[in-house]
Formats: structure tokens, C-alpha cells, sequence
């Protein structure tokens, strides 16, 4: 939850941030992207750091830095010092997002993983929908600024690591067996080349930087998009939060029901959502307007939670090297995380509407439609097994 409030934290204050900091769209979506390029440095090294240390220490470490982006962006006062302050995040997101994963991969097997991985995911969800509700509502009104917003993110956060490391220390976290007195693990490095030379995996990091491209871009610039509908600020937020809130329902259902044995067919099924909700964001008719944002929601966690699935439950994977393949697919992930708000944000400024970067998107979610196949194909003729 402090990882989806922070994250999403600038997407309804974009207007009062522009005007105070004297930015253009292209400069304020190199801002909402600057903590992906970050994440993408630091996301391997984040793996390697959760297959070397304990759980309890690597989480805690993470959402202190998360705090610490947002207090950074409290005192940002132009362009260069908000977008170092953002990058920041990208330091510490890694950490959550690639050791929460490993967990899961830990502690459950079978269906009961698929749930576990949607449970987790209501998460960032639930901070987002705080964010795009309540920030024009109640938390501005209350706190005057959105700098004094950014200072009670801040503290949230702090206040979140500190309960993780205290519930935490209760729990089996440690390193486990196997990774302390069994044998000899290989050099990080080792593990890494093994992963990129599976084919699947290739196609799959290809697979996830598409969707990022999409998720991010829409997530940043969806209050903004609304607003040009004739939305007010509050009524944006409030719509906006839509495909979150249904993102949670499908999160908590369709990763238990994508089973190895319809799974792709369930993929395939979440491209074309994503697809079609692109493409009718791009209508003002309040009908299709609905419908492509409940169709987003849908796809929203769902989609990136059965990628990841797929990854770790290669066999010789595991939770023995799900930090490090998590690591990697957040890597690659990321990269669309950065171009996706950058270009929504560029294409804006060329053309003076969303309709053409709405359209790049459907393109996009169209590729990794027809790419589902290929994913099932590669899986089934040649099963991949890693062996580092």
C-alpha cells in the first residue's frame, strides 16, 4: 500500500505541479517516469540482495526509501530536484516488488500461490484508490499543500516499515536452509545469463515491457485524460480510481483461476481486454468511456500477476532464485514504465490531445496478444528447465 500511494501519488496533482514548477506535459512525464529508470538499475541488484539477506531486513530497507522519495519531493522546487526526488522511489521500489513475489513463491504452492500473488496485489491497488480519491477531496483540503501532502506520505511510509519489521520479526523470514548450509550456490552473474538464454523468458521480459508501457502510461495520465472529458479535479480522481478498485476484484480472482492448464487462454483473453479499453478511452460517451475503463481495471494486476507466475514456476526457478528471476522481470518491465508516461506525455505536447498515444497503446496490447501464442507454443514444444 505505501509502494501504490507513493507511486501513484503525483498523478492527481500533475496541474499544481506543472504551474509551481514552470513544466510542460513532455517534462512532467519524464518526472512520472524517472522512478522506472531508476527501478530498472536497481531491480537486479534488488534481486541478488533478497537471495543474500533476510526478508524482514530488505522489506524494511525499501519502504524506508520510498519514504524517504517522498519527503524529497516535498522540498523539490524546480525541475531538476523533483525528478531526482522521484528517483529515489525507483531505488527502493525493487526491494518491494521483487521480494514480496519471493515470498509468495516461498510460502505457497498450486492454486493457493495465484491467490496469494492476488492478495498481495490489493496492495499497491489500495494505495492508488486513497490517492485518486481522496487527494483533491479530503488530503489537500485538510493539509493545504501538496507539498504537506508529500511530508504525510512520508510519514505513512516510515510508520509501514517500521510495523513490517515489528510483525515480521515474529515470522519465519530468514534465509532458508538451502540458501545457507546447502550447496554452493553459482555466481549471480551465472544465474542471470542462464535465465536470459531460455527463450520463454526472453519472451516473456519482451511481454512485460509491453504491458508497463501500457499500465504506466495509463495510470499517470488517466485523471489528466478524464479531465479533458469535462471532468472537475474531484470528479477525474474519483473516475479515475475505477479501473483500481476493479483491478483489486480481479486481482483477488482470475490469477487463482489461471491454472497451468487454461492459463494462456486467460492471457490472451486479458490482451484483448487491454486492447479494447485503450481504444474506447478514446471516446467522451460516458457508455464507452465506462466500459473502457472497468475493462483496464480488469487487466490492470491480473495481467502482470500471471506473467510472473509463469516465470517462477519454470522448473529449477522456485523460490531459490525468485528474487533474482523477479528482479529481471521488473528490469525489463520497467523499461515500458519509463517510455510510457514519457511518450503519452510527448505525444500530447505534439498533438494537443491523448488520441493518438491511446492508439499507440491498443497497438501494443494487440502485440502481446498475438505474442500469448507464441509464449504456450515455446512452453509446450521445448519446456524450458533452469539450471544455472
Amino acid at each position: 500500500m505505501a509502494f501504490g500511494l507513493t507511486a501513484t501519488s503525483l498523478a492527481p496533482l500533475i496541474t499544481f505541479i506543472e504551474a509551481d514548477l514552470n513544466i510542460s506535459h513532455t517534462a512532467m512525464g519524464s518526472i512520472l517516469g524517472a522512478w522506472q529508470l531508476t527501478f530498472i538499475v536497481f531491480a537486479i541488484p534488488s534481486g541478488f540482495l533478497l537471495d543474500r539477506i533476510s526478508p524482514r531486513t530488505a522489506l524494511t530497507l525499501g519502504t524506508l526509501i520510498i519514504a524517504l522519495s517522498s519527503l524529497a519531493r516535498a522540498f523539490s522546487t524546480d525541475y531538476l530536484s523533483m525528478i531526482c526526488a522521484v528517483m529515489i522511489f525507483g531505488i527502493g521500489g525493487p526491494i518491494i516488488s521483487a521480494g514480496a513475489p519471493k515470498l509468495i513463491t516461498r510460502w505457497f504452492s498450486g492454486p493457493s500461490r495465484g491467490l496469494a500473488m492476488g492478495i498481495y496485489m490489493t496492495g499497491p491497488a489500495i494505495g492508488a484508490i486513497v490517492s485518486l480519491t481522496l487527494t483533491h477531496s479530503v488530503l489537500l483540503p485538510s493539509l493545504g499543500s501538496w507539498q504537506n501532502l508529500m511530508l504525510a506520505i512520508a510519514g505513512f511510509c516510515s510508520v509501514t516499515a517500521l510495523f513490517w519489521f515489528v510483525i515480521a520479526s515474529g515470522l519465519q523470514l530468514q534465509t532458508t536452509q538451502i540458501e545457507t548450509t546447502g550447496p554452493i550456490k553459482p555466481k549471480q552473474t551465472t544465474v542471470f545469463l542462464a535465465l536470459i538464454k531460455l527463450p520463454a523468458v526472453r519472451l516473456l521480459l519482451l511481454m512485460s515491457l509491453g504491458i508497463f508501457t501500457i499500465n504506466h502510461a495509463l495510470n499517470n495520465w488517466l485523471p489528466e485524460l478524464l479531465k479533458l472529458t469535462g471532468m472537475s479535479l474531484i470528479e477525474a480522481g474519483y473516475w479515475a480510481a475505477i479501473p483500481t478498485a476493479i483491478g483489486i476484484l480481479g486481482s483477488l480472482t482470475i490469477p487463482r483461476l489461471a491454472t497451468p492448464r487454461r492459463r494462456f487462454k486467460i492471457l490472451f483473453c486479458l490482451c484483448l481486454c487491454s486492447a479494447l479499453a485503450s481504444y474506447l478511452l478514446l471516446f467522451q460517451s460516458s457508455p464507452l468511456l465506462t466500459t473502457g475503463l472497468l475493462l483496464q481495471g480488469i487487466v490492470r494486476y491480473s495481467i502482470m500477476t500471471i506473467l510472473i507466475l509463469i516465470l517462477v514456476e519454470i522448473p529449477g526457478i522456485d523460490d531459490k532464485y525468485a528474487g533474482i528471476a523477479s528482479g529481471l522481470f521488473f528490469t525489463a518491465a520497467e523499461i515500458g514504465g519509463v517510455f510510457g508516461p514519457l511518450g503519452l506525455g510527448l505525444l500530447y505536447d505534439l498533438t494537443g490531445d491523448f488520441q493518438l498515444g491511446l492508439m499507440v497503446l491498443t497497438f501494443i496490447a494487440g502485440l502481446i496478444a498475438m505474442a500469448t501464442f507464441w509464449l504456450d507454443r515455446l512452453l509446450k514444444m521445448k519446456p524450458p528447465h533452469f539450471a544455472p
